[in-house]
């Protein structure tokens, strides 16, 4: 069961937010009331007289571990399947957090696409039920999981993939002054020959859950041990790789980038994430905190 405490704010998180590690017991606790101070220019939004209220649980600064949202999201994806069935409607959520270092494979997954025994695998490896291919989480990704009733926005399963890309670009071209784009045929935001985001969903009863994963300071050597995506022909990248490239100068008002350390620039992607998120899916944040067993 997960037990959950609700503060909604329309602010968008500051830097001073932190949390208790998720390694330090039989249960993570985020039970304390989580402030934020800078308003944010995309709250309050009105949809056909009514807000679009969507849940947020912001963990980015803990790395939780995949089996346990993995079961959080298809928890919550029972709640709200039983909310709409009662109540014809349910909110959104989205959580955001990062995993330790683990492989994941997707439906169209094939053992061919991995460079290892399953049997010895460098990482807890786990089959899923979304779309895709293998792919590889670990510490300094960013990883969202949108939890949303398509009912609610757009039931188009294209629409959704390509927003939830919109998201990407957006943050990497505002924030970072990356020139981000899709490619044609692929699922995903590359900068080059670079892949810098996946994505990947599963819709039940068009709600939807499973997500996107961008890679902002990632250790990007375990990719190496798998094809990532099925895709043979291209690159892994990282908004930190291209930095260190000198790619990149400015592009987060006057701060200059290379002097970020990596925690900076986790609070920045994240930051920006959640703000363009809201924008895009025209969402106000009721932000919400959690007391869940790990399983």
């Amino acid at each position: 069961m997960i037990l959950l405490g609700t503060h909604c704010f329309t602010t968008v998180p500051s830097t001073s937010s932190s949390y208790p590690s998720l390694s330090r017991g039989p249960y993570f606790n985020l039970n304390k009331p989580v402030l934020y101070s800078k308003p944010s220019k995309y709250t309050s939004l009105v949809i056909n007289g009514h807000r679009r209220i969507c849940d947020l649980f912001d963990l980015h600064q803990e790395q939780v571990p995949y089996e346990v949202a993995w079961s959080w999201q298809k928890e919550v994806v029972r709640d709200k399947k039983a909310q709409i069935e009662k109540e014809g409607d349910c909110p959104d959520t989205l959580i955001i957090l990062q995993h330790p270092s683990v492989y994941t494979l997707g439906t169209a997954s094939t053992e061919d696409n991995l460079k290892f025994d399953m049997k010895n695998a460098p990482f807890n490896i786990f089959r899923t039920e979304r779309g895709g291919e293998v792919t590889y989480h670990g510490p300094g990704q960013l990883v969202m999981y949108p939890i949303i009733n398509l009912r609610r926005h757009k039931m188009d399963l294209h629409w959704y993939l390509r927003t939830l890309e919109e998201v990407v670009i957006r943050v990497l071209s505002k924030t970072f002054s990356i020139q981000a784009s899709r490619l044609e045929g692929l699922t995903g935001v590359w900068a080059g020959n670079e892949k810098l985001a996946a994505v990947g969903i599963r819709v039940s009863h068009w709600i939807t859950y499973h997500g996107l994963a961008i890679n902002v300071t990632t250790d990007l050597s375990p990719f190496k041990w798998i094809i990532p995506c099925g895709i043979r022909d291209k690159q892994v990248g990282s908004i930190k790789g291209l930095l260190r490239e000198g790619k990149l100068c400015f592009g987060h008002g006057t701060t200059d980038l290379h002097n970020l350390d990596d925690s900076s620039l986790i609070h920045i992607t994240h930051k920006s994430l959640i703000e363009e998120f809201s924008q895009v899916f025209q969402l106000e944040y009721c932000y919400k905190n959690i007391s869940a067993p790990v399983i």
